[in-house]
């Protein structure tokens, strides 16, 4: 009996750890330890330090500019902080896959394969700017492609599937407005991370995916919003004149999520994306916007793919992934 109550307290306290970490931290204190090991057990055992496999930020890894962290006003709110957000996923694999992404369509372009089979890519590479015809496409699509973006797109890194073949550069509360300038990079062999700006231009890709704005929602007005990310969307073709690309429309919340009466809500999504679809040309910028992939009929993100209104749980990643996958641009002459 004495020795039970000796350990009485060392026991009760190691209870309440293991049922914090369980059921309230859900162990996310060691996420971005775990990314590290992860990230650094593949570089040494593939042996492999191109571009293409060096994602620019862990998962669920902090942003280093305070301006785009949790709190600032252009950072995520406690509710959207993607630390909080993708750790606090379902553990699943990507499973479920979509099939309704195939059949929906961006900003009402024709998707129509053109008659007779007429090529609309110019001497240069690029497309001549007519309505874009889209192409299904296979994961090595990605093997030349970046995605840059802000938490979701640390989900996509995460369980989209595409670690191994595809470059991200991406952290959780980055915005349109510190983008250029975000020091998240991995750079081999060195401590010290690169902004993406000096990324863009170390490295060269032949498409590249961008999607921010929701961190964006308290910030500015649609036309200041819309104004910067047409510099940022100039600089980056300026840094990379042999890529096109692809303007990703914002993820709408929930319905209900929208309906709390703060600047989170699917109008003012709505209003933003309507401004960025106008900065694509058909030529080296396209507009894809896969919310008809994971919204329901009221028009916000269907409630059963999200576990807090805001981001896509890990299973339905794949939702979004499919629809980029339908919705490719076939730069090669016929």
């Amino acid at each position: 009996m004495k020795r039970i109550k000796k350990w009485s307290f060392l026991i009760l306290l190691v209870g309440f750890g293991l049922v914090y970490l369980s059921w309230v931290d859900h162990w996310k204190i060691y996420t971005e330890t775990y990314g590290r090991v992860r990230q650094f057990c593949r570089s040494l055992f593939s042996g492999d330090s191109t571009h293409s496999r060096e994602p620019g930020a862990f998962a669920g890894e902090d942003a280093p500019d305070g301006a785009m962290t949790a709190g600032t006003g252009e950072g995520e709110t406690e509710e959207q902080t993607p630390g909080k957000a993708q750790d606090n996923q379902e553990e699943a694999g990507l499973g479920e896959e979509g099939t309704g992404a195939d059949a929906q369509q961006p900003g009402g372009i024709n998707p129509s394969e053109p008659e007779g089979g007429e090529s609309h890519v110019t001497e240069d590479g690029f497309w001549d700017g007519s309505a874009p015809v889209y192409k299904t496409v296979e994961d090595d699509y990605f093997s030349d492609a970046l995605f840059i973006g802000d938490s979701r797109t640390v989900g996509m890194f995460e369980y989209g599937g595409l670690e191994e073949i595809t470059t991200f550069y991406a952290s959780k509360g980055l915005t349109v407005y510190k983008l250029l300038d975000a020091q998240i990079v991995d750079v081999p062999g060195q401590i010290q991370k690169q902004t993406i700006e000096e990324a863009l231009l170390n490295n060269s890709f032949r498409k590249i995916y961008l999607m921010v704005g929701i961190n964006e929602m308290g910030t500015g007005t649609v036309e200041t919003f819309a104004a910067k990310y047409g510099e940022v969307v100039n600089r980056i073709l300026e840094l990379q004149p042999d890529a096109i690309l692809y303007i990703q429309a914002i993820l709408k919340v929930t319905t209900e999520r929208s309906g709390q009466g703060d600047y989170i809500n699917n109008e003012g999504i709505a209003a933003r994306n309507e401004a960025i679809a106008q900065l694509a040309d058909n030529k080296r910028v396209f507009y894809l916007d896969a919310n008809p992939a994971v919204c329901d009929e009221t028009g916000g993100m269907e409630p059963s793919y999200t576990f807090d209104g805001v981001h896509l749980k890990a299973q339905y990643i794949g939702l979004w992934k499919e629809y980029l996958k339908a919705h490719a641009i076939d730069l090669s002459e016929e």
